[in-house]
């Protein structure tokens, strides 16, 4: 994708966007509600055409080839997209047949956990259960490139096990995987590239090694009634308090600092139930980047 801009009316939603997802790979895109990156994956499955730039999916144009590469694609819905009295088995079944690619739809139904509703309607099927026949209908055509919206949303610990073992198989097997999520925790346990949008523009875009590159920090928890500005104080350090009992020095974890945090904790009486340290995690990556889009933007708007 390179330049693609999409317009509603006289709003800019996308603005000038370019980025790649490689075969074999899984890439999270990210961005608060509004982003852009909705309309942007629209494009790419070509349910929706941009105002300008260039798109290419499979070598495929999704405007003008959008039935050509419906063949290779799968896409997972965040919702609906079932008619509601369509029973688990009958619905995969349909889609494998239309396929043509020789995709086992009692095999499927067996991967995402449904064998025991196979039976089962899809308004009968809880949240998570519907999510995970969505994504047994994107496996149907036994995809090239796959775009899956909120692959867990809804769905329990062990049905998220199964599903990011999915998804992860179907990268293993060279397919691109596309996962749009605001789930941060499911984007960093499964992304091997993570390009984040704020504002119709792409703030990011890298592996999470390269995102986090010298941003490196201490966690921990400790007594709610820790006095922050004594403890920068004895390390000549900022420290923060960022939850009721959770605070984050933003150094790196060398071993004399380790020793002199623990040192003033047990002089001051404060206990350590709890200790992190090193990268940041991405829901802090992507809080700082974004933070720092709003300032541009706040800046911008007072000149």
């Amino acid at each position: 994708m390179n330049g693609l801009t999409v317009r509603y009316g006289d709003l800019v939603a996308v603005n000038e966007v370019s980025f790649s997802a490689a075969a074999g790979e899984i890439t999270a895109v990210l961005g608060p509600n509004g982003a852009g990156k909705t309309s942007t994956i629209e494009v790419c499955e070509g349910y929706r055409r941009g105002a300008s730039g260039e798109v290419r999916v499979l070598g495929l144009d999704p405007a003008r080839d959008q039935r050509r590469l419906s063949e290779r694609m799968g896409v997972m819905l965040q919702a609906g997209g079932v008619y509601p009295g369509a029973r688990v088995a009958d619905t995969v079944r349909h889609y494998c047949a239309l396929y043509g690619k020789g995709a086992d739809a009692n095999a499927l139904v067996q991967q995402v956990g449904l064998a025991d509703r196979s039976k089962a309607t899809w308004r009968r099927l809880s949240g998570g259960e519907q999510q995970r026949l969505s994504l047994a209908l994107a496996l149907a055509s036994r995809p090239e490139v796959a775009f899956l919206d909120e692959p867990t949303s809804g769905v329990d610990v062990n049905g998220r096990d199964t599903i990011r073992g999915i998804i992860r198989d179907l990268a293993a097997a060279g397919c691109a995987v596309i996962l749009a999520t605001h789930e941060l925790d499911e984007a960093e346990r499964l992304a091997d590239r993570v390009v984040i949008f704020d504002q119709g523009q792409i703030i990011a875009d890298g592996t999470l090694a390269e995102l986090r590159r010298g941003h490196d920090e201490i966690r921990f928890r400790s007594s709610p009634t820790l006095d922050v500005h004594a403890l920068a104080a004895a390390i000549d350090l900022i420290a923060s308090q960022v939850g009721a009992d959770e605070y984050v020095i933003d150094a790196p974890p060398h071993p004399r600092l380790m020793a002199k945090l623990a040192s003033w904790l047990a002089d001051q009486g404060h206990p350590l139930t709890d200790l992190r340290a090193g990268s940041q995690r991405l829901e802090d990556v992507f809080r700082r980047l974004t933070a720092a889009k709003a300032d541009e933007h706040a800046k911008g708007d007072e000149r």
